[in-house]
């Protein structure tokens, strides 16, 4: 029990610290980069916090278990959107880009609706993986290219501000970045173990262990280092991220363990869970499109829902 509480102890340190210089190195990289801090929040972060969901579902894909494979990826977009930006935005006010309302949500959006069409039909297959895979790409790059002509656009406006955030070199903003990712990583798994062995003493399901705790767990890297951009007054990174973290999840994470084998059986015992993705996609799109903001109130009720599906599949499944 104590080593538990170390472990949970020790984990938190780890993704807030992990979280906290993962701002400053992908700051760092955006302005040496000259990338805005937007486009690294949807790559650079938004793709490194979702690397967990990666192994696992490809893992499960080669081992046969569909059920873990898209379980993993649309449980966590639907922790991401209501309960990682409702967080998010009730630490501080998330404004929105027009980039963000006009090409990343609805990227986002079509992307969830691709899927949930293919999957709908039983299995998604090596063709429509290489599809997604391919979409994210194109997706990526003109996020580069259009980040890149608005930020020499700023930078020729105002030269004496743009040297001034190059500071830090960028050998030193890679590596706080991975040691960064690799320390929220490590840190999320502990807190995962000890709180997983805790709960089992005192007598918590397996079950019940896996929707909750491993559930919110594996979404750890994405909530701490978008709380710590928030907190940083990063609120584009902080939005970024996520975008970048449930595109990713549904085009790179589905789109290789796809093409490693096809997932089958992905009609079955999801149709809720896909309603509900779409379905806050929407809603965040909405929120964000009335003022341009993601207002504390819009992240009460984002949290809300979350804690309302989480009891959801908890007590009836």
């Amino acid at each position: 029990m104590i080593l538990d509480i170390v472990y949970i102890l020790l984990g938190l340190a780890l993704l807030v610290k992990g979280g906290d210089y993962l701002v400053d190195g992908s700051v760092a990289i955006a302005k040496r980069a000259k990338l805005s801090e937007m486009v690294i929040g949807l790559t650079v972060v938004g793709f490194g916090t979702s690397m967990p969901e990666l192994l696992v579902s490809a893992q499960s894909a080669w081992m046969g278990n569909s059920g873990i494979a898209i379980g993993n990826v649309v449980g966590s977009n639907i922790s991401n959107i209501a309960l990682i930006l409702g967080l998010t935005s009730i630490v501080n006010v998330i404004p929105a880009q027009k980039i963000t309302l006009k090409i990343d949500l609805p990227f986002m959006l079509l992307s969830f609706v691709l899927f949930v069409a293919i999957a709908m039909t039983g299995s998604v297959g090596r063709v429509a993986g290489v599809i997604g895979v391919l979409m994210l790409i194109c997706f990526v790059s003109y996020q580069v290219r259009q980040s890149r002509k608005a930020e020499a656009a700023l930078a020729k406006e105002n030269p004496e501000a743009h040297a001034e955030a190059e500071l830090m070199a960028l050998w030193k903003a890679l590596l706080l970045v991975l040691v960064s990712f690799l320390a929220m990583v490590f840190g999320a798994n502990i807190l995962v173990e000890g709180a997983s062995n805790i709960a089992r003493l005192l007598g918590v399901t397996d079950r019940v262990i896996g929707l909750t705790i491993v559930a919110i767990g594996t979404s750890l890297p994405e909530l701490f280092s978008s709380v710590m951009a928030a907190v940083k007054g990063k609120t584009d990174m902080a939005i970024g991220n996520i975008i970048g973290s449930v595109t990713f999840n549904i085009l790179c994470v589905i789109g290789v363990s796809s093409i490693i084998t096809p997932i089958m059986d992905t009609n079955i015992g999801f149709a809720f869970d896909y309603a509900l993705m779409i379905f806050l996609g929407v809603l965040l799109w909405l929120f964000l499109r009335s003022k341009h903001l993601l207002e504390r109130w819009e992240g009460v009720i984002l949290t809300i829902i979350f804690i309302a599906y989480l009891t959801k599949t908890v007590v009836v499944g």
